[in-house]
Parts: structure tokens; C-alpha cells; sequence
């Protein structure tokens, strides 16, 4: 079973995107900041790691840059409310990565998972 690092400061929304993806068969572990993702990337090799890009105490792109460090095989999907501050960080993110946009239906990040774990 593949398993996937959720990262989301939001509570409701990090439950909400994780039963998602159990429910479409994944193993998932979560966090509500970068620091305690980053702490669990390194306890756990994940295929997926998916993070907001704002978040306390480590911002996504920085906990995506460290995990690759770790795990250079590790794919990474980044969900966004602020579109501006993504765009602008982007290129200090980790190459193959991929950006999606808050509000996101369960239904399009279940898909853009899947795409993404099957390449």
C-alpha cells in the first residue's frame, strides 16, 4: 500500500482530505505543521508527500525541500489557498512537483494522486 504524508495546519480540512484519500485506498499519516511532518518523513519513508505551502513553524516548500533530501524518490503535491504566494515560492520548490488550488473537490485530488502515484 502506497502511503501518503498529509500536511495541513487547518484541522478540518486535514481530516477532511485524509479520509478522502483512505477512502481511495491509501495509507495516510498526518500533521498539523511542517516541523512535526518533517520529523515524520524522517521516522517513515512515504511515496507522497502532500502540503499547504502557508503553515506555523515550517512552510510546505521548506518541508518539501528537506524530504527530498531524504527521499529523492518521493513525489510531492502541494495544495494552496494563496495562489500568489505559491507562484512566487514555486521555484524554490522541489522539480516534479505539483500545485493544486484551494477550494479543491475530493473527487479532482483523489485523481491528481492517483496520476501522480501511477507516472
Amino acid at each position: 500500500m502506497q502511503t501518503i504524508l498529509l500536511a495541513e495546519d487547518d484541522d478540518s480540512m486535514r481530516r477532511f482530505l485524509a479520509k478522502a484519500l483512505e477512502r481511495a485506498g491509501y495509507d495516510v499519516v498526518s500533521y498539523g505543521n511542517g516541523a512535526e511532518a518533517l520529523q515524520g518523513l524522517i521516522e517513515k519513508p512515504v511515496t507522497l508527500l502532500l502540503t499547504d505551502i502557508v503553515m506555523p513553524e515550517m512552510d510546505g516548500i521548506e518541508l518539501a525541500k528537506r524530504g527530498a533530501e531524504l527521499n529523492p524518490e518521493m513525489k510531492i503535491m502541494f495544495i494552496t489557498g494563496f495562489a500568489a504566494v505559491a507562484l512566487q515560492h514555486y521555484a524554490e520548490a522541489p522539480q516534479r512537483a505539483r500545485i493544486l488550488s484551494k477550494p479543491i473537490h475530493l473527487k479532482d485530488l483523489v485523481r491528481e494522486v492517483d496520476k501522480m502515484l501511477a507516472a
